[in-house]
């Protein structure tokens, strides 16, 4: 803002000089130019006189020679003067034969011989005077007895000129410095209380405490502009707040009776009849499934309430934890869980963060996949597609985690819809609660990462989800996999349901 309101201030500046200096430099070179001529038609008209006095007392020979050379000294330039037939009478220079038989048609000496005065005048471009001939008739009465040119020098007007332009453009430059150095100051002035409303507006967007911003600094206008903000943020933080604690407070004080509930169900077993055990089972189940959603609504609780920066996650070495903990469950569904990929390092991430994502992205794929089907968990390198992932730097080392089904999949508008809250597809198994795919993508996001869902290549669902890469000292990437570890996960991805 500064740097704009500077520019702005030099502009209107730098248009005021323009529109003051031109006119006021083209204004001196024509007040310079007509002092020139006039004072070289005075010279004229004086030569003129003595030159009358001196053809009519006879002494033309004899005074107008030293006439012409101390008035061509005293000017700088050069005197000539003719008779009425455009004979020379006396020449401050030296003429040829030839500039002598033409001295009578020349244009300024044929119209003194005339009797009328004229002043030649050539200017430059930039108002200076490029060449000045006066010439002027010799009168005595109203006889006309010859003319006389002066031509003078104009090196003297052209420097006075320039000297003027010099002086105008130094004037302007010292106007700008002083403009800029007293506009810097306004600008600063004028743009910290919009810095400290930046920054404050910085906090508060990345979920930091909303500091209240000094309104008593700054224009009128900003400072009612502090005043807004403040109390917006100041109820956006209760209203925050407010939503924090109630789904904390909630998700807590739920759990107790569910669980209670669920016993309770568990209890009427054996006291009901045959008839009636398919509305039991169907019971338990959507007391499990409110269990998951109160579960998932309690750690979203708990991430909007954390700060937690990322920390180093040993990717590989959880990612084969996970796997040992849910393959026996597979097992028994009769669905293998294979762990394959080519990344064993460290990626940056909340902390528990990527043990709830596969917690998730792993019971999905359990509850859609067919008996004798495969799930991968495939950790790899990946380099950033701006298409696919347009909100992420692609200056960043990224680690992509695939967690591929077989199953039904999804069409591409339910795969846009399926990580909004509480969204599940029409064809979805029962028992989910539609937050798990929700809760994925804002642990992806709080990990500095992304979630994104794609056709896998054998029909089902590709759940990715993309970390941060931790990078060595040397600039190599962490962990990229050691021989032992891919045959490990070639001979996982090769092996058959039941044999571990």
């Amino acid at each position: 803002m500064t740097r704009r309101l500077l520019l702005s201030y030099l502009s209107l500046a730098a248009l005021l000089l323009l529109a003051l200096e031109i006119p006021l430099g083209f204004v001196y070179s024509r007040g310079e130019r007509e002092r020139v001529t006039n004072a070289a038609k005075d010279e004229a008209e004086s030569v003129s006189a003595f030159a009358s006095l001196s053809v009519s007392a006879g002494r033309a020979a004899q005074d107008l020679p030293e006439r012409a050379a101390h008035c061509a000294e005293r000017i700088g330039g050069k005197v000539l003067i003719v008779d009425l037939s455009g004979a020379v009478l006396a020449s401050s220079h030296p003429l040829s034969e030839r500039e002598q038989r033409e001295l009578p048609s020349w244009p300024g000496i044929a119209a003194a011989l005339r009797g009328t005065a004229t002043a030649d005048v050539r200017t430059s471009t930039i108002g200076g005077v490029q060449y000045l001939a006066v010439a002027t008739p010799v009168m005595h009465g109203a006889e006309r007895q010859g003319a006389v040119r002066i031509t003078v020098p104009t090196s003297m007007v052209h420097e006075r000129v320039h000297h003027v332009w010099l002086l105008l453009v130094l004037g302007g430059l010292v106007t700008l410095t002083a403009v800029a150095v007293i506009g810097f100051g306004i600008a600063r002035w004028t743009g910290r209380p919009i810095r400290e409303l930046e920054h404050a507006t910085h906090e508060l967007a990345v979920g930091g405490t909303a500091v209240p911003v000094a309104i008593t600094k700054g224009p009128p206008e900003v400072r009612s502009l502090a005043a807004t903000f403040n109390r917006t943020a100041a109820r956006l933080e209760h209203l925050l707040s407010s939503q924090r604690a109630f789904a904390g407070e909630a998700s807590h004080q739920l759990k107790t009776p569910l669980a209670a509930l669920r016993l309770r169900l568990e209890n009427l077993e054996n006291d009901i009849a045959l008839n009636a055990r398919g509305s039991l089972t169907a019971a338990l189940t959507e007391t499990d499934r409110l269990a998951r959603m109160v579960e998932a609504l309690l750690a979203m609780a708990r991430l909007d309430e954390s700060a937690a920066e990322p920390e180093r996650i040993d990717l590989g070495g959880l990612c084969a934890e996970r796997h040992h903990a849910w393959r026996p469950l597979y097992e028994r569904h009769g669905v293998w869980l294979a762990l394959a990929g080519d990344y064993t390092g460290e990626v940056l991430a909340l902390p528990g963060a990527v043990e709830q994502i596969l917690d998730n992205l792993l019971s999905n794929a359990l509850r859609v996949s067919p008996p004798g089907s495969t799930v991968s968990i495939d950790p790899r390198h990946h380099t950033p597609n701006e298409r696919r992932f347009p909100h992420r730097s692609t200056s960043q080392t990224w680690v992509e985690l695939h967690v591929m089904d077989e199953g039904p999949g999804m069409t591409e508008e339910q795969r846009r819809r399926a990580f909004d809250r509480f969204w599940r597809a029409p064809d979805a198994p029962k028992g989910g609660t539609g937050l798990g795919l929700a809760l994925v993508q804002r642990l992806a996001h709080a990990s500095g990462g992304e979630a994104l869902l794609r056709r896998a290549p054998r029909g089902g669902l590709d759940a990715v989800v993309r970390l941060p890469a931790v990078v060595s000292p040397a600039g190599s990437r962490a962990g990229t996999g050691t021989p032992g570890g891919r045959q490990q996960a070639r001979h996982l991805q090769t092996a058959t349901p039941g044999r571990s």
